[in-house]
């Protein structure tokens, strides 16, 4: 593949068509079970794990043997307690020869605001980190984040301890070494992720922030490499990745979508891209 690529219509059916390993990473954010049913006609979440297998075949034929799938969802509350269909959806896609690599966690800090009577608001959701091998492309030192201003003060003067590693007081095996960070400035991050939701909707019902999807291409694709979104919705993602020098494939099923992304496309990219039905 040489160029991006979008196609209108349904995943299942449009990743049939793709030949395998075209994708170094797909990133995407399904629809929800029984969420956006004037978009997607939405899934009971009894039903959602049947429903999202189909995908999750088509899109490990399509991903490289070294790539990865980041999928974003979160569980619905069914009847007072909170649904399972994200963990059998789990439990289904390790059965289908997927490895559950990673859970990261998005800290969503401008959550909607509200009250109910057995709960708090939502401030996260789950970012699933699905690999086909135990090996696969990751490049750490693309997300490197600043120390923070606590370094300075506290790696001025050392002492004896901080020399040496300091082993935790529970004796957990977990212990540190202060001297290590001496000349440091940026340090990797944690699985956690903090990052406020898209405020402007996008013409689309459930835009996800663009650095969201940044970020993971940062960390699991380099420049020319190609990121795939089988529900590209308002094309966030192909947004992200063609800022970042790297080429997509955006499946979209909601023809205005395909057309609202296609023009939000950096101008120089949008021209070289083409629709296949």
């Amino acid at each position: 593949m040489t160029s991006d690529l979008f196609i209108e219509g349904d995943a299942r059916e449009a990743l049939k068509k793709l030949p395998a390993g075209s994708a170094d990473l797909i990133v995407t954010s399904p629809p929800y079970a029984d969420s956006r049913k004037r978009t997607y006609g939405g899934v009971h979440p009894d039903d959602y794990v049947e429903w999202f297998l189909p995908f999750g075949a088509g899109l490990f034929d399509v991903l490289k043997p070294a790539g990865s799938f980041i999928l974003n969802i979160k569980e619905k509350v069914v009847g007072g307690e909170r649904h399972t269909y994200v963990i059998d959806l789990i439990h289904a896609l390790r059965k289908q020869g997927w490895r559950w690599t990673e859970e990261y966690i998005w800290h969503k800090k401008n959550c909607y605001p509200g009250k109910w009577p057995n709960r708090f608001r939502d401030a996260w959701e789950r970012c699933l980190h699905f690999t086909k091998s135990k090996e696969f492309a990751m490049y750490q030192d693309a997300v490197r984040v600043p120390m923070g201003d606590w370094k300075t003060p506290r790696l001025r003067n050392l002492s004896e301890t901080d020399r040496r590693r300091d082993e935790s007081r529970v004796r957990s095996g977990f212990g540190k070494k202060i001297e290590n960070w001496v000349g440091r400035d940026l340090a990797y991050p944690t699985n956690v992720l903090r990052l406020a939701t898209e405020c402007g909707n996008k013409k689309h019902s459930a835009a996800f922030p663009e650095a969201l999807p940044a970020w993971f291409i940062r960390l699991f694709t380099q420049p020319g490499d190609v990121v795939l979104d089988p529900f590209a919705g308002s094309g966030t993602a192909a947004i992200a990745a063609a800022k970042l020098g790297r080429r997509f494939i955006g499946i979209e099923i909601v023809p205005e979508y395909v057309a609202n992304f296609r023009r939000a496309l950096p101008a120089s990219d949008s021209g070289a891209a083409t629709r296949v039905r």
